[in-house]
């Protein structure tokens, strides 16, 4: 048999990474290459406002876009609009420049879905799960100290800044990430800098059990390149320390950033004491869709990963209209893992924070989408679909102990302990316990939307206390 010509649900065809034209647009005709390269000149042309939009899309833009624009951030958005020229670029890069069907393909954009949403993107009846919350993973509530959440035994989250180059509208960390919208007043780090930092070292000499530490924010972009170096030489000086993760979407929003000599050239320091200490240096990004994957962003990693760091790898959040399908998925991780040198490595769901509905997919959904894309990538390149379930953490989407596919409520164990069950007295109580993750609403079936529609929603969070067995 000739086996080249079989037939395959999904058809691998290498496709080269390409830049879109940002002189489509006509607030960016005069834009030079190397104005586009400028990191500086990046940050300072940003889109923060419909008024700047406006200028630089000019008539491809109509009234009804902005009038969808206007409404979302009135009565939904949790992020403030912050887009990088970079990111605006990737949205819609094939549509026709002409007013009326660029409208039609940047609002179908899936990129923009995400990075841009507008009130049409939201359901019109659940734009919120009944029970979403603003720090949906309460990782506040796991501050060892402020900005550092010690979640799992091994590992901790360092937050050095609540601030990124753009912003998702999807933030897991919406209730602290940026500046505030009408809908969310955002909390506020207290300390300083400094500080901050001190009290995280602190507290990592003081327990040696972690051994894992993801430095992260916010965007480490946005933390001045001479105080992020003086912190993760710090760190590694620890030798309880084996891992340190540094989490940035910037190599996929900005890649100009990771581009910089002096940026390079310092991480290039950090990762020879990670080399001689051995400590794995790895960096963590984040893209959402192939179109995002660009010859600067394979460019950035190749970078990165010439100055030292272990791997670069994705992890991204599977979301209904970007990349929900095994089409999409296998696009992006075939352009990162083949073209831009990023590991796949997980794609989270979406968590239940206020207004995100129409973006999360229920768990049947995405433990199907795990089955369709096994066996096209290479297995250490294979993305593992995850849900990181409140109290517990993450897990496999097929990890499930149970599923009432009718009320869209799965159930979850554990095997560990957080700092918010120590009134347990050291007992096993968390460890009988069984989690609840909840389906969008709106996929359920009548019966599912009913029950979540009556009364019986205000009883639904007592099920987190639920033991093993007791359904």
């Amino acid at each position: 048999m000739d086996h080249h010509v079989i037939r395959q649900p999904y058809q691998y065809t290498r496709t080269a990474l390409a830049e879109p034209d940002w002189r489509r647009l006509p607030g960016w005709r005069d834009v030079t290459a190397a104005q586009w390269r400028d990191p500086q000149w990046q940050r300072a042309h940003s889109v923060k406002n419909a008024r700047q939009l406006r200028a630089l899309a000019g008539p491809l833009l109509d009234d009804r876009f902005y009038d969808e624009l206007a409404a979302d951030q009135a009565g939904f958005a949790t992020m403030a609009m912050l887009l990088p020229p970079h990111v605006l670029n990737t949205m819609a890069p094939h549509a026709p420049a002409r007013p009326g069907p660029f409208t039609d393909a940047f609002l179908a954009d899936p990129v923009r879905r995400y990075m841009l949403p507008v009130r049409g993107d939201r359901h019109p009846r659940w734009p919120s799960h009944p029970l979403a919350e603003r720090d949906s993973l309460h990782e506040t509530d796991m501050w060892a100290v402020e900005g550092l959440t010690h979640r799992y035994p091994t590992k901790v989250l360092a937050e050095l800044t609540s601030t990124c180059p753009q912003y998702c509208g999807q933030c897991t960390r919406m209730d602290l990430v940026g500046t505030s919208t009408p809908q969310v007043t955002k909390a506020r780090l207290a300390l300083r800098p400094a500080d901050r930092q001190e009290q995280m070292l602190d507290y990592l000499k003081r327990t040696p059990s972690v051994r894992d530490v993801v430095v992260s924010g916010g965007d480490l972009a946005n933390v001045p390149w001479p105080r992020l170096e003086s912190f993760l030489l710090r760190l590694l000086d620890l030798g309880s320390v084996r891992d340190v993760r540094l989490a940035s979407k910037a190599v996929v929003g900005l890649p100009q950033h990771w581009l910089q000599p002096q940026v390079l050239d310092g991480l290039a320091r950090v990762a020879a004491v990670a080399a001689r200490r051995a400590v794995s240096l790895a960096v963590h990004t984040h893209a959402n869709h192939v179109q995002s994957v660009t010859p600067l962003v394979a460019e950035a990693a190749r970078a990165l990963l010439d100055a030292g760091v272990r791997d670069v790898r994705n992890q991204g959040v599977l979301m209904r209209g970007v990349n929900a399908t095994p089409e999409a998925l296998l696009d992006l991780c075939f352009a990162l893992q083949g073209e831009a040198n990023i590991l796949p490595y997980y794609f989270y769901l979406c968590d239940m924070i206020p207004n995100a509905e129409h973006w999360r997919t229920p768990l049947h959904q995405a433990q199907r989408l795990q089955e369709a894309i096994m066996g096209y990538l290479p297995g250490y390149a294979t993305p593992r679909i995850v849900c990181d379930v409140p109290h517990v953490g993450k897990r496999w989407v097929h990890q499930a102990v149970a599923y009432d596919r009718e009320r869209g409520i799965s159930y979850w164990t554990k095997n560990y302990r957080t700092s918010v069950e120590s009134g347990d007295g050291g007992t096993d109580a968390p460890l009988d316990r069984r989690f609840p993750f909840y389906d969008p609403v709106d996929t359920l079936p009548e019966t599912g939307r009913r029950w979540w529609s009556g009364p019986a929603t205000r009883s639904a969070r007592p099920e987190l206390l639920e033991p093993r067995g007791a359904r």
